[in-house]
């Protein structure tokens, strides 16, 4: 396993651009730290009849209430329809269930056991579970790791094409230590992410950002270099680092958060990252919504990390 890291030129102020996924526009997306709300947000890329549309699914959890929301994209991506299911403690029969509507003329079916599934500290489950969504006797996209019960409960075949993540933004509240999970490449391992701070006391603040256990990023001085960027290099593939934490240092405590972008792939010359860096506020951080009949080359991923500091 192999790290490196490069810093760019200067810092720089971000946002991610377009529009954001469905799911999140359908739930109270006004996320404020006195709710202390988890949501884990994953967009996905699928052929549905021929068509690519986009798959949104969202985790949430907070202190009364834990829900799951899959919306999914009519062609024209005007008509997001939304299955939204409820998983509270108490609500054991609601942990496995079967939900189908039609979309654009074509039937989908969402299937999902999540009886057993395992949970750390944020809403998405990590293990034991699995989520299927069906059209026309395919398992357009499969989530968790129950793969072959999901295909013997829906009787239904693998896809043809593979549906492709593009997208993944994660809300999460703590006082130092900032945890997430990613692929950066598909097929490839997931990959822990901690963001760690010391932004109190008689010393000067400092952040720092791990992958699988690495600091590769070390800031000093955070209060002046609350923005910037840089590149590392993760089993050989480049990921670009920005991060935003001037709230963190500016703002009232529990009004503000830090905002952090991982993209795999090398910096863009001249890349026009200089507009707000409010992209946990607004949500506007997701693909196009334009579809293809065919889909050239995959889209490329970007995980978004919207660190809240509580008391």
């Amino acid at each position: 396993m192999s790290y490196s890291i490069r810093n760019s030129a200067r810092a720089k102020s971000f946002t991610v651009p377009t529009s954001a996924p469905p799911a999140e526009r359908v739930t109270d997306e006004s996320v404020q730290c006195k709710a202390a709300q988890s949501t884990v947000t994953c967009a996905y890329q699928t052929n549905i009849a021929g068509f690519w549309r986009n798959i949104t699914v969202l985790w949430c959890k907070n202190m009364m209430n834990h829900s799951l929301s899959i919306t999914v994209d009519s062609l024209d991506g005007e008509i997001h329809h939304t299955c939204k299911i409820d998983l509270k403690p108490w609500h054991f029969w609601s942990k496995k269930g079967y939900k189908s509507f039609e979309l654009d003329g074509y039937p989908i079916d969402v299937f999902w056991d999540l009886r057993s599934a395992k949970f750390s500290s944020g809403p998405e489950p990590s293990a034991d579970y699995y989520v299927a969504i069906v059209s026309d006797e395919e398992v357009v996209l499969l989530l968790g790791d129950h793969k072959k019960k999901a295909y013997k409960r829906t009787k239904s075949r693998p896809a043809l094409v593979d549906s492709v993540q593009f997208y993944k933004k994660e809300n999460v509240f703590a006082k130092k230590c900032f945890s997430t999970r990613a692929k950066f490449e598909d097929n490839k391992k997931e990959h822990e992410i901690i963001v760690e701070s010391s932004t109190t006391g008689p010393r000067d603040p400092e952040m720092w950002i791990s992958i699988d256990g690495i600091v590769l990023i070390h800031v000093k001085n955070l209060q002046w270099k609350f923005r910037g960027n840089q590149t590392v290099s993760v089993d050989k593939l480049q990921v670009q680092v920005f991060w935003d934490v001037h709230d963190w240092l500016f703002s009232n405590p529990g009004t503000g958060h830090g905002l952090f972008i991982f993209k795999p792939g090398a910096p863009e010359v001249d890349s026009d990252w200089d507009n707000s860096s409010r992209g946990c506020d607004s949500d506007t951080s997701t693909g196009s919504g334009r579809y293809y009949n065919a889909r050239a080359t995959a889209p490329e991923f970007s995980l978004l990390l919207c660190a809240w500091k509580i008391d």
